[in-house]
This record gives structure tokens, C-alpha cells and sequence, in this order.
């Protein structure tokens, strides 16, 4: 299974501003979706962005909406499975890309059930494990680990950049080396 700009879509599940201030290495994972999220765009993936109750827990954090720009089209969910809206999964359907790369939080909530009923709907959900936290290390290290028994694909925002982009000749290589370093 190989990450392509034509079979991958990208889930940036529920990165938002009032809870992101409690979540563990918050920082870190603000910078490496910014990376992530650069190289997404500039190799065409297209980028799916969920909020859960943003009335309570606010919009996407600024730095992720400002990196999105015009992509910015988030869509309010209530469930904790992207799954179980509708929208998120007519989108995915639609797209035809089996390949879902995840980022987000919370790891052991809405990213675990979302890569749980993504598997049931025969996707391949690709983990990105430097792109996903939650409020405690032990929350995310054992929703990490339940992810990837249930048959996720982990990887780093690094390796996934690189597995679409396939090779130093790509076109954008020396852009997607920039934002990488």
C-alpha cells in the first residue's frame, strides 16, 4: 500500500483552540501539522478538517487555518468518529482514495473511533503518530497502540510527505525537502 496524491486524502480531526492548550507537546503538534499540511497542498492531497462542538471547544487553531487557507472549510461533527457524520463520510466516499492520512486530537477518542470505523469501511487509515496527541502522554501512546493493533499504518509527517512524493526527480521535492527541515 503506497500513499499517492491520487489515492490519499488528508483527516485533520479537531485541532481546536480551546482544547489545544491542554494537550500534551501542543506546540510540537501545532508545528509538525503546519509542515504536514504545507506539503499536503503544494502535492494536491486533498484535506477533510472536522471540529467537534466548536460552540465549546472553539474553531480550528489559528496557525492550521492560516496554513489552510482557502481549504479551510471545516465541518462540525457531534460523534466522536469522524465516521459518524454523514458529510465526513460522503466526502470520503466521494473522493474514490482508500488512502486516509489522520492527524488530530484526541488519540484515544475521536482519532481512535474515526481510524476504527475508517477500517470497517475498508480504508487504510495512515496514522500520523507526530501529528496526533492528547491531553495525557499515556492517552495517546495507548490509543496509538490500539490504532495500530486494530491494522492502521503509522508514519510521521516526514515519511508520509516523502512516501508521496516517491523520489528526489518529483517536481516538488525540493519544496516538500524545505518544509520538512
Amino acid at each position: 500500500m503506497v500513499l499517492t496524491p491520487d489515492n490519499s486524502i488528508a483527516l485533520i480531526i479537531d485541532i481546536q483552540s480551546k482544547l489545544l492548550p491542554f494537550i500534551y507537546q501542543n506546540e510540537e503538534l501545532i508545528n509538525n501539522n503546519e509542515r504536514l499540511i504545507s506539503g499536503l497542498k503544494l502535492l494536491e492531497v486533498p484535506i477533510i478538517i472536522t471540529e467537534q462542538y466548536p460552540k465549546g471547544l472553539g474553531t480550528t487553531a489559528d496557525r492550521l487555518v492560516e496554513v489552510l487557507g482557502n481549504d479551510y472549510k471545516p465541518i462540525e461533527k457531534d460523534t466522536f468518529s469522524c465516521l459518524g457524520c454523514d458529510e465526513v463520510l460522503n466526502i470520503l466516499r466521494q473522493s474514490r482514495r482508500k488512502n486516509v492520512i489522520i492527524t488530530g486530537i484526541e488519540a484515544h477518542i475521536c482519532v481512535m473511533q474515526t481510524v476504527r470505523d475508517l477500517i470497517a469501511n475498508d480504508f487504510n487509515p495512515f496514522v500520523v503518530a507526530d501529528c496526533v496527541s492528547s491531553r495525557k502522554l499515556s492517552d495517546k501512546k495507548y490509543g496509538l497502540k490500539r490504532m495500530l493493533r486494530e491494522g492502521a499504518f503509522p508514519g510521521t509527517y516526514e515519511s508520509v510527505l516523502m512516501e508521496i512524493t516517491n523520489t528526489s526527480k518529483h517536481p516538488k521535492f525540493k519544496e516538500i525537502s524545505k518544509i520538512i527541515k
